[in-house]
């Protein structure tokens, strides 16, 4: 079994300028990832604000427009959703005569 060792940790360059090179283009690039990163992250972040501002805006309109419904003004009583409600009345009781088809 052979083992590769090495005590220089990175890109074998020839020269100091190569290595320097390749430190300032890893710097860069790193660096722009970064910005990237945090420009996508405020773009998501503001499009989950307006979904999230458009979701309640439409529920709060839906839950308006339920509570001013012509039923509800019309009984004059707006209760919340789940309430129970009585219905009163007057009923008469109508006997009907059967006539026998027996001849």
């Amino acid at each position: 079994m052979v083992k590769f060792s090495s005590l220089e940790r990175g890109f074998p360059a020839g020269s100091p300028l190569a290595s320097a090179l390749v430190i300032i283009i890893g710097s860069l690039v790193i660096a722009a990832s970064i910005v990237v990163g945090f420009f996508a992250f405020v773009i998501l972040g503001s499009l989950l604000l307006v979904l999230a501002a458009v979701v309640s805006i439409r529920l709060w309109w839906f839950r308006r427009k339920m509570t001013t419904d012509p039923a509800v003004r019309a009984s004059g009583n707006a209760r919340p959703t789940g309430a129970q409600q009585t219905i009163e009345g007057e009923y008469h009781v109508v006997i009907e005569e059967r006539q026998d088809r027996q001849g």
